[in-house]
């Protein structure tokens, strides 16, 4: 099982700057419950932007052709051959970059996306366009702004028709 696990503003923006566009307390709860226990595969730069390295209590893979070796981390050169050293049962979040996302979408089965409604000024980084036609919405959860999230948001967790 793959699973596709992201922020997305209105407009696609998942990034600037190597950070993430919004401070969402329920987004990275709701992230971190999802993923613990689990495996995780990223990017090298989405890795770096980690605030504390690797994510504890979960298997984390980082695809990089130039780095090698990373604390707490499996590095492989490609998602391909990531990949072959899931087993079959394994749950697998993929969390980033742009690239990463867009290799793996033709691979997973299902999204779970934090739809920000908000468009912000600033974004270098973007989540691929996909075809709704090819996915179920399976769940939707909405939250408008209060005092600790800034944007409405809503939970949507999409899996392959």
């Amino acid at each position: 099982m793959i699973c596709i696990i992201a922020a997305v503003a209105q407009n696609g923006a998942i990034g600037f700057q190597n950070n993430l566009l919004y401070r969402l307390p329920n987004d990275l709860r709701r992230f971190k419950s999802l993923t613990i226990g689990h495996t995780v595969i990223m990017g090298r730069r989405t890795f770096d932007s980690l605030p504390k390295g690797a994510l504890p209590n979960r298997r984390n893979i980082v695809l990089s052709r130039t780095v090698k070796e990373l604390p707490g981390a499996e590095v492989y050169p490609s998602l391909e051959s990531a990949l072959k050293t899931c087993s079959a049962d394994e749950e697998i979040f993929i969390i980033g970059g742009s690239s990463v996302y867009a290799e793996a979408f033709p691979l997973a089965d299902r999204l779970c996306l934090t739809e920000v409604l908000d468009t912000p000024a600033e974004a270098d980084a973007f989540f691929p366009a996909y075809n709704s036609n090819e996915w179920k919405v399976t769940s939707l959860e909405f939250h408008g702004y209060d005092d600790r999230h800034a944007q409405a948001y809503r939970f949507v967790d999409y899996t392959r028709k």
